[in-house]
C-alpha cells in the first residue's frame, strides 16, 4: 500500500510537449482591457477553442501560459505577446484562427509560430510607441522632442503601490520625433518614440511627464499605441521581430 505521504502528495503534470508564441493586439475600447482581464479572457479562449493545454503540477493545477511586456492598461498595441505550453502538438494555423475567434473583437490575435527555445522575455528589448498628443501643434512638439533628447536626464514621478517613485525616464528613451498630424485629428501631432525596458520600465505617460517637465507646457495625449516591441538595433534605433528566430527555425 502506498504511504500516507505519497497519498497526499499532488499529481506531477507531463511537460508540454509543444510551446507556441502568440502576437495579439489590444485595440479600440479593449485597449482598457487591465492585464488581470485579459488572462482570464485568453484562458477562457483556449478553453472554448479546445487547444490542448498543458498544466503545471502541484495541488492546484494552471494553465501554462506565460506572458512578456504587457503593456498598461488603456494603451493600445499592436505587439502584446504570450507563450503557451500544449499537451499535444498542433498546427499553429489552426491554433491561430480557433483562438481568436474565441476571443472577443479588440482582442485580435496576429500571428502564431511554434517556439524554436530560448527566453521570450529575453528579446523584448524596446518598444515603439506612436503618441497623438492633444491640441499641440506640430512645431511646439518638435521643439519639445528636440529638447527631450538634448537632455541628459529628466526626473519624473509616477504613483505606485508603494508610494511616489522618483526616477529617470530620459535614460530610457532610445529615438524620439514628431511628425504631421493625421487628418481627423489636425491640431494633434504624432509623437513616435523608441523606448528601451528596464527597470523601471518607462511607459508613454513617462515621456509626457517629461515632455512637461522641460517645457512648462500641458502635454496629453489622446491615444498611446504600441506598433512593435522586440529586439532593440543600437545602430538604426527600430525595434525588430522577437518572433523571426522561431520562423527561421520553422524555415518559414
Amino acid at each position: 500500500m502506498p504511504s500516507p505521504a505519497k497519498k497526499n502528495e499532488p499529481e506531477q503534470q507531463a511537460p508540454p510537449v509543444q510551446r507556441l508564441r502568440i502576437r495579439y493586439a489590444k485595440r479600440g475600447r479593449l485597449r482598457f482591457t487591465s492585464h488581470r482581464d485579459f488572462s482570464r479572457a485568453f484562458e477562457r479562449a483556449i478553453f472554448r477553442a479546445r487547444i490542448p493545454m498543458a498544466y503545471s503540477s502541484g495541488f492546484h493545477p494552471h494553465p501554462r501560459i506565460s506572458y512578456a511586456g504587457a503593456a498598461p492598461t488603456g494603451s493600445a498595441s499592436e505587439a502584446e505577446y504570450l507563450e503557451v505550453g500544449l499537451s499535444k502538438v498542433v498546427d499553429p494555423a489552426v491554433a491561430h484562427a480557433d483562438i481568436d475567434e474565441a476571443l472577443p473583437d479588440g482582442l485580435d490575435v496576429i500571428e502564431v509560430v511554434a517556439s524554436a527555445g530560448g527566453s521570450m522575455t529575453d528579446r523584448l528589448e524596446a518598444s515603439w510607441w506612436q503618441i497623438t498628443l492633444l491640441d499641440t501643434p506640430v512645431d511646439d512638439a518638435r521643439t519639445m522632442a528636440d529638447a527631450l533628447l538634448a537632455t541628459d536626464e529628466v526626473i519624473v514621478e509616477r504613483m505606485t503601490k508603494k508610494g511616489v517613485r522618483s526616477f529617470d525616464a530620459r535614460a530610457a528613451i532610445v529615438s524620439a520625433a514628431v511628425s504631421d498630424p493625421l487628418p481627423a485629428r489636425p491640431a494633434c501631432a504624432i509623437l513616435d518614440v523608441v523606448l528601451r525596458h528596464g527597470s523601471p520600465s518607462v511607459r508613454p505617460d513617462d515621456v509626457l511627464a517629461a515632455l512637461r517637465e522641460i517645457s512648462g507646457l500641458r502635454v496629453t495625449a489622446a491615444v498611446q499605441q504600441r506598433l512593435a516591441q522586440g529586439p532593440l538595433d543600437l545602430g538604426s534605433g527600430t525595434v525588430g521581430d522577437p518572433l523571426t528566430p522561431d520562423r527561421d527555425a520553422a524555415g518559414q
